[in-house]
């Protein structure tokens, strides 16, 4: 199967192509039974993996051991991959395009931040200069065969944001990504400079960015839309919410229903679910 092109021709399409941000395989699980993108966050994964903050702790064969996992239990999602600023060197990014590319990555996602480097919706970040950018970018687009690259922005200056917009639409990148765009007019600005290259918007709970539901992101003709946290964030509130119970109720589980809880057996039903994506005559079966 050619990830990279079901991916581009899935961008190409008419909407807003929506990929969900997922943090480890059981966030992917419950997320397969209502998308057909993920987005593997590199925010989220710092958080599961590490417990450390999305501020440059990961290590590039960690994050192709995960993504070679999420290909195995997932054979026809889509996988757009966060990697950072291709791990600093321009060699060690092309390297690691070439592994995920060969696990079956769809596409992934390269940004123009220097070290230390932040969450794109953080504070603080600073860019390299553009034409290094442009160079390790070019590389990696020369690296790869079929996959998808975004090529990303993380610059907060206003005339230096449309400036690399523009000098990244310019490329053979198949899409854009600023990030951090706090406002539906500077999308449009965005949309201006970059001509017809397919554009892709980032949102993230309590981030720079306004919330826009799809076909909001349609009319401003962003092809992509990417979800980075929203299963982290809500297995924090549910886990959270969870453990003050059981610790309000000295320790005794609370009641389970089974048509409205998650116990032993639906977790169960889901996760068969990771093997019988394989054996197409079974998956129906299990439910």
């Amino acid at each position: 199967m050619s990830y990279g092109t079901t991916l581009r021709d899935e961008v190409r399409s008419p909407g807003t192509t929506p990929l969900i941000g997922i943090y480890d395989m059981y966030s992917a699980s419950v997320v397969a039974r209502h998308y057909d993108g993920f987005f593997v966050s590199g925010f989220g994964f710092a958080a599961s993996h590490y417990g450390l903050p999305d501020i440059g702790f990961i290590a590039w064969p960690d994050m192709v051991a995960f993504v070679e996992r999420l290909r195995l239990a997932f054979p026809t999602h889509h996988l757009l991959v966060d990697i950072d600023d291709g791990y600093v060197d321009p060699e060690v990014a092309c390297h690691v395009v070439q592994r995920l590319e060969r696990i079956g990555a769809s596409g992934v996602i390269l940004e123009d931040q220097k070290r230390p480097r932040r969450c794109g919706h953080a504070d603080g970040k600073q860019v390299l200069p553009l034409e290094e950018y442009l160079e390790k970018l070019n590389l990696v687009l020369e690296s790869r065969q079929d996959l998808v690259v975004v090529a990303r922005t993380d610059a907060t200056e206003e005339s230096d944001i449309l400036r690399r917009a523009e000098a990244l639409a310019a490329t053979d990148a198949d899409v854009v990504l600023v990030d951090g765009v706090r406002s539906v007019e500077w999308i449009k600005r965005i949309r201006e400079v970059v001509g017809d290259k397919p554009l892709l918007f980032n949102q993230i709970a309590g981030g720079k960015s306004p919330r826009l539901s799809l076909s909001e992101l349609t009319d401003l003709d962003c092809q992509v839309a990417i979800y980075s946290t929203p299963c982290l964030f809500a297995a924090h509130a549910a886990i959270d919410s969870a453990l003050t119970d059981l610790k309000r109720s000295d320790g005794r589980l609370p009641e389970f229903v089974a048509s409205e809880g998650i116990g032993v057996q639906r977790s169960t039903e889901l996760l068969e679910k990771n093997i019988s994506r394989h054996h197409p005559a079974r998956e129906s079966v299990t439910v």
